[in-house]
């Protein structure tokens, strides 16, 4: 394993604290319990939003915490969720008069430590739970994965929540965006946690993970690896099947990288996967492409598709202003 690294055990720590500088004008970093908030709290009587989750997602949550996005995000160390006492942090730092919205993705420990932290609260608050992971049938035992979505539904909802959109608003605009979007990835290597020190799983140089989650699990399946217009063609059939968009709708097509995969080959994807869309009449008017949701230094990109509307459309192209984003 070759990493910049001094200590494992320090390297979170040491990797917010260089964040924070950097960023000192949009952020503000809080330790014992540690959670980063807005440098500059919004105005009064406005939806917080919170969210959080294992570190190695950069920028995934802590680089969206900034104006019309998240109001604070919780980082747990590599790939483990953060705790209640971080949450509660958090909320009480930014409530300011409207309650809070987390916003958590679906897995065990967030799940479980964001109900911990809601249910203690003592302002109103409520939570939406992203599940656009594909890759798992609907009726998967734990549900579907929150995945690349998650950054949609957390920029969508952060320009309402700008705009001045009460609690209720906030979590059904939320929800609708979730049951609008779909995502899948692909692996061609796996990430390595620092410690562990190897590489969660193997692929030999003639196979691909399908249906890979975030956090260096294995996918759906171990194929033969193939050309970039026939994997994307795969993941798009399953989403496109997932969604049923009607002709002429209006979608955003995301390709986020999981962290080692170059921007051409991003864009090489995304051509595909927009060139797929479009066959079929669907209008991709929005575009994001980029490491948003990365797996530390996986080799690999999902594909997210949201179905849009008069309503979203606004709320996407909305301003905002934080580490990773800006619009």
């Amino acid at each position: 394993m070759k990493k910049f690294i001094n200590e494992i055990d320090h390297l979170l720590d040491e990797s917010l604290d260089g964040f924070a500088v950097a960023h000192r004008d949009i952020i503000s970093l809080h330790r014992e319990p540690t959670f980063i908030t807005r440098s500059t709290p919004p105005q009064a009587n406005k939806v917080a939003l919170i969210s959080g989750g294992g570190s190695g997602h950069e920028p995934l949550h802590a680089g969206f915490v900034g104006a019309g996005l998240l109001d604070a995000a919780c980082p747990g160390q590599v790939f483990t969720s953060p705790t209640p006492d971080q949450m509660m942090a958090a909320a009480e730092q930014v409530e300011n008069g409207a309650g809070v919205l987390f916003i958590v993705k679906n897995y065990a420990g967030d799940v479980m430590n964001f109900e911990i932290a809601a249910e203690m609260l003592d302002c109103a608050n409520e939570s939406i739970l992203v599940n656009d992971d594909v890759s798992l049938p609907k009726d998967h035992e734990a549900g579907r994965r929150g995945v690349a979505g998650t950054f949609v539904v957390e920029k969508i909802v952060g320009a309402a929540a700008e705009q001045g959109a009460d609690l209720a608003t906030c979590k059904q605009l939320g929800e609708k965006v979730i049951n609008a979007t779909a995502t899948m990835g692909v692996a061609l290597d796996s990430c390595t946690v620092p410690a562990i020190g190897k590489p969660t799983f193997k692929l030999t140089e003639e196979q691909m993970e399908m249906g890979v989650g975030i956090h260096g699990e294995m996918g759906r399946e171990t194929m033969k690896l193939t050309t970039a217009q026939e994997i994307s063609n795969y993941i798009c059939e399953i989403i496109n099947a997932e969604l049923k968009p009607d002709n002429n709708q209006k979608a955003l097509l995301h390709i986020n990288g999981f962290g080692a995969t170059p921007l051409m080959e991003l864009y090489l994807i995304f051509h595909h996967a927009a060139t797929y869309w479009q066959d079929k009449g669907i209008d991709i008017c929005r575009s994001l492409v980029g490491n948003y949701t990365t797996s530390l230094d996986m080799a690999g990109c999902s594909i997210t598709l949201t179905i849009m509307d008069d309503e979203l459309i606004p709320l996407w192209d909305a301003p905002s202003h934080s580490a990773a984003y800006k619009s």
